[in-house]
């Protein structure tokens, strides 16, 4: 089992330097022996999932720098896949390390339909399947408003347990204007949030859209300044049952800042 692990101070700021022995791990409360550790850069593959529905209309031009800002924070080794969703979703390039063939697909994205936002996700996840890395997430750009898919949030908060997949999604919240918000766009941030929670991943809020870039280039940061901790669950039982998983930290010495860990919250075991 490998778990990523993002290390903050109490101002946000990445904590590098750590060692093995800083990170306790524990699997439905008992300790675990992480046999692997790297705090080093490794390759990633990670999936763009793009809203272009109708509400995204004039937060379209800064999405897109946003993408193309995260997209120019890979690596040689890193692959990268675009789903693009308004009233469907579908996978417009597949895994490649040719971003450039995703920055000229989003060129010519045009806002219309509803938003199938968790039918995307599922098929972010599906493309996932093929990936060559063996650090993967999904960043989801959109309003988070989901008023068109099939699929159910509690489905796709399920499936994302079963992926070993983070969760990284950019909010793009405007203040409520006058005529006031649907009911979707109230309960987007929640829902972008609990899934992104779900897999160690983190949902950021752009209070307007030029705050966007930024918001892309912390995540690329972010994905890039993680821990990896590799274990053999001492539970070996296949039983198809979610195990709860936690991180304690030591404080180093040298460090007063208190630490901060963002990790996968657990995963279902395998059944056979």
């Amino acid at each position: 089992m490998v778990i990523p692990v993002a290390v903050t101070d109490t101002v946000n700021r990445f904590v590098l330097g750590l060692q093995k022995e800083d990170f306790h791990l524990f699997e439905d409360g008992v300790e675990q022996n992480v046999a692997h550790f790297s705090g080093e850069d490794a390759p990633l593959s990670v999936g763009l999932v793009f809203d272009e529905s109708g509400s995204m209309d004039y937060k379209l031009r800064t999405s897109r720098e946003a993408a193309a800002q995260f997209l120019k924070a890979l690596n040689r080794d890193d692959e990268a896949f675009l789903v693009e969703f308004g009233d469907s979703a579908k996978l417009s390039v597949g895994f490649t390390a040719h971003t450039e063939e995703i920055q000229s697909v989003l060129k010519n994205a045009r806002p219309a339909g509803l938003t199938a936002m968790l039918d995307a996700i599922n098929t972010g996840l599906h493309e996932m399947k093929k990936a060559k890395n063996p650090r993967k997430a999904i960043v989801i750009v959109s309003d988070g408003g989901d008023n068109h898919s099939q699929y159910t949030a509690a489905e796709i908060e399920s499936l994302v347990r079963e992926a070993d997949v983070q969760i990284y999604a950019m909010g793009v919240f405007e203040p409520a204007l006058s005529f006031g918000p649907t009911p979707e766009e109230i309960s987007g941030p929640r829902l972008l949030s609990e899934i992104a929670a779900q897999s160690g991943g983190r949902a950021f809020a752009a209070a307007v859209p030029s705050d966007l870039p930024s918001v892309a280039a912390r995540i690329a940061v972010e994905l890039r300044n993680q821990y990896l901790l590799g274990y053999y669950p001492a539970n070996q039982a296949k039983d198809g049952k979610y195990r709860k998983v936690e991180l304690k930290l030591s404080q180093p010495p040298g460090i007063t800042s208190p630490l901060k860990g963002h990790w996968r919250l657990g995963y279902y075991a395998p059944t056979q």
